[in-house]
């Protein structure tokens, strides 16, 4: 068994951030659970494009707003508390931080390692093995 508590990854090197997002790494790939977990905080006001081309995600809001932009079809979505989106075709997308932070809960398949940079297409580069 696992536990895990947020408050022990805040300044680890679980926590990723910079001016705009914040992602803490709840579960990463040398956890052995088959996937990854996280808590994602986008922050009001801000804009990101992502394109996961070699993983699949799903994410569950549960606190403040946004929306998300399939970038295949245009079509935009309203994200609040209680509003989960799949990126099951590997989306591309625009993710808008609405008027509070959002924080979200997120699971990567493949399991990321935590060592991963997003690319100039917003993608993690597939998993070469390593932990």
């Amino acid at each position: 068994m696992k536990i895990v508590k947020v408050q022990d990854i805040i300044g680890t090197e679980r926590e990723v951030s910079d001016k705009q997002w914040t992602s803490r790494r709840l579960l990463l790939k040398k956890d052995g659970m088959g996937f990854s977990f996280h808590e994602t905080i986008i922050k009001a006001g801000s804009e990101h494009t992502f394109w996961y081309k070699h993983h699949l995600e799903a994410v569950y809001c549960v606190a403040g707003n946004g929306r998300i932009k399939d970038l295949a079809t245009g079509e935009v979505h309203e994200i609040t508390d209680g509003t989960l989106y799949a990126l099951d075709n590997h989306d591309r997308h625009t993710l808008y931080g609405g008027t509070e932070d959002m924080r979200l809960i997120c699971a990567f398949n493949p399991p990321v390692t935590g060592q991963e940079v997003h690319d100039e297409d917003g993608a993690y580069l597939p998993d070469s093995g390593d932990n």
